[in-house]
């Protein structure tokens, strides 16, 4: 076929700050997670597809299956809706605790 271009579980993308390699990044409604580190403005290639383990909203639980959201001011993922851009779904119940500050997500790759 002619008009493919490629799968699409990668693509890149300039950095829309300075990201480190496994952070969350966020370009207009494009959500991933980049390959290696940039700064502000430098191209990053960004995963869309797959299972990560990312920052989260400290003090909040999450069950199996929740869907979550990219918190772009604090730079993490959370149940909260507001304007957060959904993401993924959680793939492993976290705990409320302080500390846990972790969760598994299986990204959508949807925007």
């Amino acid at each position: 076929m002619k008009n493919y271009v490629q799968p699409g579980r990668t693509i890149t993308l300039a950095a829309p700050y300075a990201v480190a390699s496994g952070d969350g990044l966020l370009v207009g409604s494009i959500f991933g997670v980049a390959t290696a580190s940039a700064a502000l403005g430098e191209l990053v290639e960004a995963h869309f597809v797959g299972v990560f383990d990312l920052k989260k909203t400290a003090s909040q639980a999450w069950s199996v299956g929740d869907k979550v959201y990219w918190d772009n001011t604090a730079k993490e993922v959370t149940k909260t809706v507001s304007t957060n851009t959904l993401i993924g779904a959680a793939i492993e119940a976290v705990g409320s605790g302080a500390g846990e500050t972790i969760g598994r997500v299986r990204l959508n790759g949807t925007v």
